[in-house]
């Protein structure tokens, strides 16, 4: 199976041991606290899961400025997102060597993780900013992964981290959220060697089942995983429940039984496009992936990013051997009416737009909500009785 990026073995940070994980409840109920925001409770996950390996913690400020810059810290190590614990507010840890961080997302607000604390720093209205539009390729307020970004907080609270759960994740998702660990087990029990990943954040529609299917075919991998974000989206996203049920369905119906892995991640998406594609990337590539389907716009939002930018970020900022995962590049999939079946629009010099079966985000909402049935070319009909029932609901409210 692929190594995990940047060592030999993956290190999840999550603490397995039970006498271990005992201990270090009950010694977080005497520490300083910290109640972190939303994109550090997930960057907690995913360190605890295994798929930020080989990270230990949150990163300094000379490390998120290095990453920004030339994606890799500053000992070296290949990255292309920062991954930081920021606040506005360090009354409560001020002088503190080891703190309780405290879960925004779960009632109670419970011990996530305990942190080693090895700089409190200030970070600049200038070095934000040059950060923010590295990553994200702009300070538009009309940007939601760049606007949350902005406002995560001025301190930065760097060191390694003891992960004790794995948030509202397990519990609200427990078929399907899973860490690196059980993926790369998993992958293991089925006897696969060669997997492609499909990432996604939507339910899937024929065109990308057919994607799925096409890098299948033409990688000649042994399985697909079919890895869905679980974590906080952009007003107007669908749920991940509804998801969650709609993908379970198309898998069950229309693959072949071993041919598709279904599982989950507790991240909130960050719309980082290029940046986050390289990301996706490189946390596959601990789940034991040795591919990565990128398609058109990937992890895009708006019109911020070129339609292939997440593509050819790969040959222009990726160095030779820095990842072992490679990429599929997928073109704009859809219906071909002349040829009965979905196609990459590449593949087809000689259609015109007209040849397609091509429904924007708004109309197929729109006719979900007015209970009218999708085109079957465009969606399948059990996908489309899931999501209909789901956006009446709405139309209800």
């Amino acid at each position: 199976m692929i190594k995990p990026h940047g060592s030999e073995k993956l290190n999840p940070l999550f603490v397995y041991d039970e006498k271990k994980h005992h201990e270090l409840k009950k010694e977080a109920e005497s520490l300083p606290s910290l109640l972190l925001n939303s994109a550090a409770a997930t960057n907690a996950v995913m360190l605890g899961a295994g798929y930020f390996n080989p990270l230990t913690g949150y990163m300094n400020i000379a490390d998120m400025l290095s990453v920004a810059e030339k994606l890799q810290t500053t000992s070296g190590l290949f990255w292309p997102v920062p991954i930081v614990n920021r606040t506005d507010d360090i009354s409560a840890i001020k002088n503190a060597k080891r703190i309780a961080l405290r879960d925004p997302n779960v009632e109670g607000n419970p011990v996530i993780a305990i942190q080693d604390i090895e700089a409190i720093e200030e970070i600049s209205t200038e070095q934000l900013n040059a950060i923010t539009e590295n990553i994200f390729t702009t300070l538009d307020a009309g940007h939601p992964g760049a606007t949350n970004f902005l406002n995560l907080g001025k301190y930065v609270i760097s060191g390694p981290i003891q992960v004790l759960n794995f948030s509202y994740f397990q519990e609200d998702f427990p078929d399907t959220f899973r860490t690196a660990v059980e993926i790369r087990n998993e992958i293991a029990e089925r006897g696969w060697n060669k997997v492609v990943a499909f990432q996604t954040r939507n339910p899937m529609h024929r065109a990308h089942e057919e994607l799925c299917r096409m890098a299948h075919d033409r990688l000649k991998t042994d399985g697909i995983l079919v890895h869905m974000l679980l974590g906080k989206l952009k007003p107007g996203d669908i749920p991940a429940p509804v998801r969650d049920a709609a993908i379970r369905k198309m898998v069950d119906v229309y693959f072949p039984p071993n041919t598709v892995m279904v599982a989950g991640y507790g991240f909130d998406m960050l719309y980082a496009g290029p940046r986050e594609a390289i990301l996706h990337a490189t946390f596959r590539q601990n789940t034991g992936c040795t591919h990565l389907i990128v398609g058109r716009d990937h992890a895009g939002v708006g019109d911020y990013y070129g339609a292939f930018d997440a593509q050819t970020i790969f040959d222009e900022k990726v160095p030779a051997g820095a990842l072992e995962i490679e990429i599929f590049r997928a073109d704009h999939t859809a219906y071909s009416k002349k040829l009965n079946k979905v196609v990459m629009m590449r593949d087809v010099p000689d259609h015109t737009k007209e040849d397609f079966v091509i429904l924007s985000g708004t109309k197929v909402r729109k006719m979900l909500s007015e209970g009218k049935d999708l085109p079957p070319e465009f969606s399948r009909p059990e996908v489309a009785k899931i999501l209909m029932g789901y956006y009446q609901s709405q139309a209800a409210k």
